[in-house]
């Protein structure tokens, strides 16, 4: 996955979990999750991940999660992000904090799950940044570890990564439940 960030973003480390497939038990296990409440699976993932990062040197030096957001208008919607279980199980068995109140998401835009690759990508960089830091003293010289739930083109993992990049001193790596 950390190639297809190559000469975009400077990227730690990046892993997925799963790898998804059209009409697969991924993709239906991420229907569940973000569409029926089973808010469970993505504990499940989190911990199932968390605990195959735990004893990796390289991830010792992640300091903080945090979540690619959700719109406060589509989270008050669905009641929940979606990510923030599995990225709570892999804060936990890292042993880190985990925060989503420094990363916020300012503009609305469409689901992404009717679009094709390209169409996905310019929605989420065209116009004004879509992302906004909140509290971005308390990730200076940090190494960060931001959680989504499926990565196609990368770049909502990309503009979220744009901003954290404003602040001194940090350091991105990714994880995500699926790569598609």
């Amino acid at each position: 996955m950390k190639s297809l960030f190559f000469g975009r973003i400077p990227v730690n480390l990046a892993t997925a979990l799963l790898r998804f497939e059209k009409k697969g038990i991924t993709q239906r296990l991420m229907h569940q999750l973000k569409y029926k409440g089973q808010q469970e699976l993505g504990a499940f993932f989190g911990e199932w991940l968390g605990e195959e990062m735990a004893p990796h040197e390289h991830c010792r030096s992640i300091d903080m999660v945090i979540p690619v957001p959700l719109h406060r208008l589509r989270l008050k919607k669905r009641g929940y992000n979606q990510v923030a279980g599995f990225g709570k199980a892999i804060a936990s068995k890292l042993n880190i904090p985990y925060r989503d109140d420094i990363l916020l998401k300012k503009n609305k835009t469409h689901s992404q799950v009717f679009k094709q690759r390209f169409k996905r990508f310019l929605s989420v960089t065209d116009g004004d940044g879509v992302f906004l830091l909140d509290r971005p003293e308390c990730i200076v010289d940090r190494h960060i570890l931001l959680v989504d739930d499926i990565v196609t083109t990368g770049a909502t993992l990309e503009n979220c990564s744009l901003e954290l990049l404003k602040v001194k001193g940090i350091r991105i790596s990714f994880a995500t439940i699926a790569m598609a």
